[in-house]
């Protein structure tokens, strides 16, 4: 589901989540993370943004990530055309797909109750600003920017640390440390955001 369409920068979003335990009658803390990526001048900067929470689930992480991210980019550049790229379904086709036929039966499944349901309208509500385009990307097969998310993601919750905001990314390093052991040897980081930007 897009926000409003318009100006502002174009903005490309890995993000992904992370749950130890994911269930909800135990402790099972959970992080979101998200590398964010704008034009600036002749290249590209980057930053990470990420949170945890002591008691949560990989739905609730992935919906509260995307809450938090889209408000720090409003808060950056008002409005944007974001790129939203996540490898949670659940997220991706409840943005684009499920959203509006919640929204017209007054936040109702069809089966009942709407689960996440506060989450889901905080979403909407920080989408609304911007442009965004959800996709779906698989986890855990190998892509770069997704797996750098998940190791954010992971280790927020597994420290139980906050960026608290929008901080200068590692991804540049932690993609030379990758390339020192022989991963992603041929990847060039910059190629998707020329196509997405």
């Amino acid at each position: 589901m897009a926000g409003t369409p318009g100006g502002g920068p174009r903005v490309l979003v890995h993000a992904d989540e992370s749950c130890l335990g994911n269930d909800s009658s135990k402790a099972s803390p959970g992080g979101n993370a998200a590398l964010i990526e704008a034009p600036a001048g002749d290249s590209f900067a980057r930053w990470d943004f990420y949170e945890s929470s002591p008691q949560t689930t990989n739905n609730k992480m992935a919906l509260a990530g995307a809450i938090a991210t889209l408000e720090w980019i409003r808060r950056q550049w008002k409005r944007a055309r974001v790129v939203y790229v996540s490898d949670s379904q659940y997220l991706v086709k409840g943005m684009s797909e499920w959203v509006a036929g919640w929204e017209a039966r007054g936040w109702k499944r069809k089966g009942g109750v709407l689960e996440n349901q506060e989450l889901w309208q905080k979403l909407v509500q920080a989408a609304a600003p911007h442009a965004v385009e959800w996709r779906w990307n698989e986890g855990h097969a190998g892509h770069a920017k997704n797996e750098y998310a998940d190791a954010l993601a992971t280790g927020a919750a597994e420290r139980q640390e906050r960026s608290n905001g929008l901080v200068p990314s590692g991804f540049d390093t932690w993609l030379s440390q990758e390339r020192a052991r022989g991963r992603y040897t041929d990847y060039d980081p910059d190629q998707e955001l020329h196509e997405c930007l």
